[in-house]
């Protein structure tokens, strides 16, 4: 196995031990629903139905970008595309730099469209690779092995300075991005890996034309963290705890985002009622993926459809409790700050 796959593989590995969490939490607990004694509403009236970019998928949940470029990942991948494609989710492969590097590693991105044909899938390059530009060839290479529906441009770079021989120029990645946005004919989203994106970070990359972000704020996995974890860092260093915790992103942006692009919401996203609480907060869809890895670790698809029937039926729970027939009707009038936090 080469670095690269190597990498993908420590990371898979170490992400699902539970060891590479965040000492801060991601600020949900910070809030609480209010409930509503006089719903006015029926539990078979509660759909799931969220849209993202235009398109409408069963459940509010965007399966978060992390498996390919390794042998292991071939079969992850494969559940969880045939999973999407059954339930109508939304999900990005890992980063594909890999493929550019390695072409023989193009299987294991490629299975996901052949389990997934009608599935919104989103390819997946860092934001490092685009400074300089990507030309036209490498960037269908990319789009081209999974019949892409949006590509997803990852900024990491606490991930990279933590990271042996991890990128350490990140200086022209803006105008990468706006090239992308630019030639380009799927929408482009932006996400973080962790560590959050600051309200002049999605003012800037607006202004590129990315049409979403994905907050992806600190909370959940730490990925500053994994990279010390396989660094063989023992003690807790100050860049394991590196980030903007989830919900101060999505307070900080919310507003800049209205009518203009969209707003997703990932970085310890557990449970159903995250979910629910990142939509209260501004959020079009959540996103997860250790979660996700974990149940398919553990159980299979079988593992990982439980946990998401499971999550449906509390997330229709919370709607109905809340007055609410759909995703889109969440807000921050459901909310109340607790006192204290």
């Amino acid at each position: 196995m080469d670095e690269i796959g190597k990498r993908k593989k420590d990371h898979l590995d170490i992400t699902t031990t539970g060891d590479a969490g965040y000492g801060k939490t991601t600020g949900f607990e910070r809030y609480d629903f209010i409930h509503d004694a006089l719903p006015e509403v029926d539990f078979d009236q509660v759909t799931c139905e969220s849209r993202l970019l235009n398109r409408w998928f069963g459940f509010p949940l965007f399966i978060s970008s992390m498996t390919g470029g390794h042998r292991e990942a071939t079969p992850v991948n494969a559940i969880i595309a045939a999973f999407c494609e059954r339930y109508n989710l939304p999900f990005g492969v890992g980063s594909q730099r890999i493929m550019l590097e390695d072409p023989s590693t193009r299987s294991s991105f490629s299975i996901v469209r052949k389990e997934a044909p009608s599935a919104f899938i989103a390819a997946n390059i860092g934001g490092a690779q685009l400074a300089g530009g990507m030309d036209n060839g490498q960037v269908d290479m990319l789009t081209e092995s999974i019949r892409a529906d949006a590509i997803i441009v990852h900024l990491n770079p606490l991930q990279e300075l933590r990271q042996k021989d991890g990128d350490r120029r990140f200086s022209g990645i803006r105008e990468g991005i706006r090239s992308l946005v630019s030639d380009v004919q799927v929408p482009v989203i932006v996400k973080e890996t962790g560590a959050g994106l600051s309200e002049s970070v999605i003012s800037q990359l607006i202004d590129c034309g990315v049409s979403a972000f994905d907050v992806a704020g600190a909370g959940g996995t730490s990925w500053g963290r994994v990279e010390n974890i396989r660094n063989g860092a023992g003690d807790r260093h100050f860049t394991d705890d590196w980030g903007i915790p989830t919900v101060d992103c999505l307070l900080a942006s919310r507003e800049l985002v209205k009518d203009r692009c969209e707003l997703i919401a990932s970085g310890g996203i557990r449970d159903s009622v995250d979910v629910a609480k990142s939509l209260c907060l501004g959020a079009v869809m959540a996103a997860t993926a250790q979660p996700v890895i974990k149940a398919i670790h553990e159980g299979g698809y079988d593992g990982l459809e439980a946990m998401f029937l499971q999550w449906e039926d509390d997330f229709r729970t919370i709607l109905c409790l809340l007055g609410c027939e759909r995703p889109s009707d969440l807000d921050m009038i459901h909310l109340r700050r607790v006192q204290g936090r």
